[in-house]
């Protein structure tokens, strides 16, 4: 048997509008997985769902993932009409550019509030026995290689990217009792998303150019993240737990 199928796991995936949230949703769905995604945006999730195999498997859920309080009703839901859940993959995030100089304290706390503390309030709730599958359940934040190397004008995004690693170590630790495996996966530039595309607006020729070099393998694709969210959602990653999977075209490398 293919120890990479998904077959009727239940999985859910935050920022599944777009991205590598999307790419995952359908990725997933090839490989046999019940899929939950959640965004803000219905008619984006619309768009993901359309392009997925087996439709009528999948579900979408309308959820600000900063709004702590409904995280367990919408757990919770799922659960309820589908059975516990297998997996999580937290895709939403938030990426600023902004100088140290001209950052607010409240810029902080958003971009906490949704690249981090969303991710370990859910967590929090699938861990939970009445929610969780009794055979065990993967929990994979998507962290940016941003959160092991640095850059400028970038500190809040690179402190909250590197504390979802730093808190996927803690978490694999406190939840291997309970069979839950909690991992983070650190891409470099992925070339089809919003956010790289909106950058490379802003570039120079030359800029564009440093920038590709930096990776010595080029951009990555959404793609590859979502396989190697398959890995770890898997059997085949069943023996993984408190990692950081860097998947980054070797930009770390140097």
């Amino acid at each position: 048997m293919n120890p990479f199928l998904l077959e009727n796991k239940n999985i859910i995936i935050t920022g599944a509008s777009s991205g590598i949230g999307r790419q995952t949703a359908i990725s997933c769905s090839r490989m046999g997985a019940n899929v939950f995604l959640i965004a803000r945006n219905k008619e984006r999730l619309d768009e993901t769902l359309f392009q997925m195999q087996d439709r009528d498997k999948h579900e979408i859920l309308v959820l600000d993932v900063t709004n702590f309080d409904e995280i367990e009703k919408t757990i919770q839901s799922i659960v309820n009409k589908h059975g516990k859940i297998d997996g999580f993959i937290h895709c939403a995030g938030s990426e600023l550019t902004m100088p140290t100089i001209a950052m607010k304290a409240l810029i902080y706390q958003e971009m906490y509030s949704v690249n981090v503390i969303s991710a370990f309030e859910f967590t929090k709730h699938i861990s939970k026995k009445k929610y969780c599958s009794e055979l065990g359940c993967s929990i994979i934040f998507i962290s940016s290689v941003m959160g092991i190397v640095g850059e400028v004008a970038h500190l809040s995004y690179c402190a909250t990217k590197g504390a979802l690693i730093a808190g996927a170590k803690a978490l694999a630790l406190e939840l291997a009792s309970k069979k839950i495996r909690v991992n983070a996966i650190s891409p470099a530039q992925i070339e089809n998303t919003l956010i790289t595309q909106k950058m490379l607006d802003n570039f120079t020729d030359e800029n564009r150019k440093n920038k590709l070099s930096m990776h010595p393998l080029g951009y990555g694709q959404t793609e590859d993240v979502a396989n190697a969210c398959i890995y770890l959602l898997s059997d085949a990653g069943r023996w993984v737990t408190g990692t950081n999977l860097i998947v980054d075209g070797g930009y770390s490398a140097k």
